[in-house]
């Protein structure tokens, strides 16, 4: 064969390659999943983040008619099971909910981060958000916010508040707070949220950061006050309560989130599927209802629109705690 013969088949080759792949594509995404897939959950079950992981992999089973294995690998503040999703075969058949802790670890836990945050995951879908809002005991002498930070001012470092831990969400909103409103408060660290409110009801710590349906109950029958929530506007289950962007301090945003991940390198025709199907149920229908009325804000994004909001929150936690020179317990 002569080297112009050569050449014209390894180019028709090539070209019927290249045509190949888009059904090749195809047809790997319309199979997908042959096979139980494991949904890696980062928590114990029982966590706000294990139940939104439940329903998320209950709504993957139901749609692709396969099983989707719930796998907790508590631990490591999270890490345990975010590194399992990480070192997967990004084949699509390992995947896994995160929450903001996967955003708040890279500036808490620096080289110690068996991950990176930011490579080796592909984002699929946010899923929720949950609004924080900020609560008093009543024995503070303050009706709203204004008054509150004016006493805070008076009397610096002798307002404390509770939260779960070095680096929890409620603790970063509170120190949101404190960099925001240029005031002294008192951070008290506990290793559970139970023990927080148990003491905040009791007057051991005068306020805490949590999210509504945690609080609602106590809000209402008077235990604690309302003083501000973290949402752009006011939520329809306290509606006399104004947002801290009405307050003056639109920093102080800390909005839980909880969204699904695969590895990175995933085919992005597998990423996309199940990043459809997520964000469609997300928005209408039964599992939006199931979503709301368990006090979350279902979101259901693209990937796209996933991976930018994970690295702004990146961005944004590692100014506040770098300003706070927070470090890890």
């Amino acid at each position: 064969m002569n080297t112009q013969r050569r050449l014209f088949f390894a180019r028709t080759a090539g070209l019927g390659m290249a045509a190949a792949l888009p059904w090749a594509s195809t047809a790997r995404a319309a199979a997908y999943p042959d096979k139980p897939v494991r949904f890696y959950v980062p928590y114990p079950p029982g966590a706000a983040t294990d139940t939104l992981g439940r329903m998320a992999a209950q709504l993957y089973g139901q749609q692709f008619n396969q099983t989707f294995v719930v796998e907790n690998r508590g631990g490591g503040g999270t890490t345990i099971g975010t590194r399992a999703v990480a070192s997967a075969a990004p084949d699509g058949y390992s995947i896994g909910i995160v929450d903001s802790t996967f955003t708040i670890n890279p500036a808490l836990l620096g080289a110690r981060l068996p991950y990176d945050t930011l490579k080796d995951f592909a984002p699929i879908s946010l899923m929720a958000t949950a609004p924080f809002v900020m609560v008093v005991n009543p024995s503070v002498p303050a009706k709203d916010l204004a008054a509150f930070l004016a006493l805070a001012k008076a009397q610096p470092g002798s307002l404390s508040f509770g939260s779960a831990g070095v680096g929890s969400a409620p603790h970063l909103a509170g120190e949101q707070l404190k960099q925001e409103a240029g005031v002294q408060l008192l951070h008290v660290p506990y290793r559970g949220g139970g023990t927080v409110f148990t003491d905040l009801l009791g007057g051991q710590v005068q306020f805490a950061f949590a999210t509504v349906p945690t609080l609602l109950e106590h809000i209402k029958a008077g235990r604690l006050r309302a003083l501000a929530v973290t949402t752009q506007q006011r939520l329809p289950q306290l509606p006399d309560v104004p947002t801290f962007k009405e307050s003056g301090l639109p920093g102080v945003d800390t909005t839980p989130l909880f969204g699904v991940l695969a590895p990175a390198g995933t085919p992005a025709d597998i990423v996309e599927r199940l990043s459809s199907t997520l964000a469609q149920s997300v928005r209408q229908g039964e599992l939006h209802d199931k979503l709301t009325g368990l006090g979350f804000d279902p979101v259901g994004s693209t990937p796209a629109q996933f991976d930018q909001r994970i690295r702004a929150e990146v961005a944004k936690w590692t100014a506040v705690i770098q300003k706070g020179g927070i470090k890890a317990e």
